[in-house]
């Protein structure tokens, strides 16, 4: 239906634009499905996933460049681990998701921890 060819199109989208800026010189892609701006919406977690597992997966196919997975939620980390991506990058330093960090750690995977104001 046009809803599955309007995501298949901009997965590729997002997969082209970072596989650009590989080629440009980027040494690492993040990848995330919500904003963190200030005032953001949070995005429900099947529709994060369904927004970040595809990028990650077709990203993985065509590069190894290390792939960070910007997400707060522990869920969403760890299936985008799976997918291929290699780093968790988590906004809320692990404050948003009490499972985060026991996650990451089992994972056996670097963890950048950001923090809000």
């Amino acid at each position: 239906g046009k809803y599955s060819s309007d995501n298949q199109t901009r997965v590729e989208k997002t997969v082209q634009a970072a596989l650009q800026m590989e080629r440009e010189g980027a040494g690492i892609i993040d990848i995330g499905g919500e904003s963190t701006r200030p005032g953001a919406e949070d995005v429900a977690l099947e529709e994060e996933l369904r927004r970040v597992l595809p990028v990650v997966r077709r990203i993985r196919e065509e590069s190894d460049i290390p792939i960070s997975i910007d997400t707060r939620n522990s869920k969403v980390a760890k299936a985008a681990i799976e997918a291929g991506a290699d780093i968790v990058n988590d906004v809320s330093g692990g404050t948003h998701d009490s499972n985060m960090l026991s996650c990451v750690a089992s994972m056996g995977v670097p963890m950048v921890m950001m923090h809000m104001r």
